[in-house]
């Protein structure tokens, strides 16, 4: 049998018992003298361990008897078993959607299904009678087991208290002068606050697939330790360090080595452990961004499916973040996949005090509210100072979009200028450009998501076209927070074009929206020169913003060309969407 390959087991099935005998057991004259007593219909009749009830039976006694070791039962069956000729073994199309009359015929017949030829015609469903043996135990089985419907726990019994917002004030607050640290370092800190939570800190699943010091996350080893069933089997090399690398039986993180697909499984396990475990879980698993959804988008997808709860942590996020590494690690579009998924709440947060918003939503939802939704946030590796929580723009991050920054009023022209993620810090240089070198006053909008400002603008279209008597339609929170203001609207983002462009079927009518993004492949070098490189630098962000002053009227267009030359710029440079 191992010397069978699959293509000829299906010939077989196909096929009928004088040709099983002459090409299987006619492989060896022992074989052959095991069947000598067999007609062809006998040899026809054997199954495969998948079809025969006692074999099975006696496969998973032993696997349940079997103590001290994972066991694994491999089960062969034949595609389309009991078809006859209309589908077993066969390659048929799956627009083979019923059995003709003779293949009916022979499916009782094999199966001894009491059904007599003059009801064949009517399919007629057949069902034990009560007192049975196949009922009795079948009746036994569903009450041992709960019920007659089997159903999944949509909420878990326990619940879960959350800290309030203030917990997570060391990331809240303004960074002290000269201070800077990277939204990663801030997403660690969050961890670290949630791990020493009474309540909360057991809960807590770090997951990390390779190079915990990238995330600055090497100081937890020595805190909860990593996951070892068998604890500790060597010497770590680096034994002598603070926070060496410390495997327990106890340890609470899970390190899967450089297997994404892995510790997604792991992530999806802690994420439905409230319905499959009625245990409340908070998985964070933290990946460079390139190697999340782009290698494991299937399994995101699934994770949506199954109502999975945590959060999902890209770091080095953007296409311009971690250079040195080429296009491995360039990436432009997780964003746009993550928007794919209906439950996925995707974030792309500048600063701390986002951050820390952000994962306190997600938190009070998932864990004290217990909503079918999961969170994806890109961080980025790139130390700035960071200017702390406003009162009241909360619930602005949560929705997508705030005013971060206001301009002066004592220029002649203005504009809005927008972005997320680390290109903000960009738009953020080019209004003190549009100040200082043109007399052009800029507000500053920060955007941690696009996909949910888009979400919330098709939700409120869609109100409005099913709601078309109503004295008081539903506005847009992009269109709502635009619309007062005046100027060109500039974005800028680390990401392709179509990130940003979702919500242009909700701005403000007749305002210009120009996006800037990091469409194309892009190379390898310093960040400052892949930003000019993909044109979303500040350089960039500053003539875009007086292009479209110039569109308007209000400049006149060799303002713009003077810009260009001030900054160096080659108009004829490549377009980067090309290389």
């Amino acid at each position: 049998m191992m010397e069978t390959v699959d293509g000829e087991y299906q010939n077989y099935r196909a096929r009928d018992g004088a040709f099983v005998r002459k090409h299987f057991f006619g492989k060896h004259p022992k074989l052959l003298e095991m069947v000598a007593n067999m007609t062809d219909d006998d040899i026809w009749r054997l199954t495969r361990g998948g079809h025969d009830p006692h074999k099975i039976y006696a496969a998973f006694k032993i696997a349940q008897e079997h103590k001290g070791q994972p066991t694994v039962l491999l089960v062969k069956t034949v595609k389309g078993f009991g078809m006859g000729k209309s589908g077993e073994a066969r390659n048929t199309a799956h627009q083979t959607k019923k059995l003709d009359d003779e293949a009916i015929r022979e499916m009782r017949d094999r199966f001894a299904i009491p059904v007599p030829d003059d009801e064949l015609a009517d399919l007629p469903f057949f069902k034990p009678a009560d007192d049975a043996p196949e009922m009795k135990y079948l009746h036994e089985r569903r009450a041992a087991l709960g019920g007659y419907l089997p159903q999944r726990r949509m909420r878990a019994e326990e619940t879960l208290a959350v800290p309030e917002l203030a917990a997570f004030k060391s990331v809240l607050d303004p960074t002290a002068e000269g201070r800077e640290i990277s939204t990663t370092q801030a997403y660690v800190r969050i961890m670290t606050i949630l791990l020493r939570d009474a309540s909360l800190g057991p809960r807590v699943v770090p997951i990390l697939v390779d190079e915990a010091r990238t995330f600055g996350m090497e100081g937890l080893f020595r805190q909860i330790g990593i996951f070892n069933q068998r604890g500790q089997l060597y010497e770590p090399v680096d034994k002598d360090q603070v926070s060496y690398y410390r495997e327990d039986k106890a340890g609470q993180i899970l390190q899967e080595g450089i297997n994404e697909a892995g510790a997604m499984c792991s992530w999806i396990a802690a994420a439905t452990s409230y319905s499959t475990n009625n245990r409340i879980m908070i998985p964070f698993y933290a990946f460079y961004s390139m190697f999340g959804l782009q290698r494991v988008g299937d399994l995101a997808w699934a994770a949506g499916d199954m109502r999975s709860r945590g959060f999902l942590m890209a770091g080095t996020a953007g296409r311009t973040t971690l250079n040195g590494e080429g296009l491995q690690h360039e990436d432009g579009h997780s964003h746009v996949l993550a928007s794919t998924i209906p439950n996925c709440l995707p974030y792309d947060p500048t600063f701390a005090h986002e951050v820390g918003v952000i994962m306190h939503d997600g938190l009070k939802r998932m864990i004290e509210k217990q909503e079918d939704v999961f969170y994806y946030i890109t961080v980025m590796n790139e130390n700035y100072s960071h200017p702390g929580l406003k009162p009241g723009q909360e619930a602005n991050i949560l929705k997508g979009l705030y005013l971060l920054q206001e301009g002066a009023r004592d220029g002649k022209h203005r504009v809005q200028l927008m972005g997320s993620g680390t290109i903000l810090r960009e738009a953020i240089a080019a209004a003190d450009l549009l100040k200082a070198d043109w007399n052009v006053d800029a507000d500053i909008w920060s955007a941690p998501s696009f996909t949910l400002l888009a979400r919330d603008g098709q939700d409120v279209e869609r109100w409005n076209m099913l709601h078309p008597a109503d004295k008081n339609p539903r506005i847009a929170h992009v269109t709502q927070s635009l619309q007062d203001t005046t100027g060109p609207i500039v974005v800028a983002t680390d990401y392709m074009r179509t990130f940003a462009e979702q919500v242009r079927a909700f701005i403000p009518k007749g305002r210009s929206y120009k996006v800037l993004g990091t469409d194309g492949f892009g190379r390898s070098d310093s960040r400052a020169k892949l930003r000019e490189f993909f044109e979303v630098s500040r350089h960039f962000v500053t003539i875009a913003a007086l292009k479209s002053l110039a569109d308007e009227g209000a400049l006149p267009a060799s303002v713009v060309v003077q810009a260009i030359e001030k900054y160096g710029i080659n108009p004829n440079k490549p377009n980067p969407v090309t290389l």
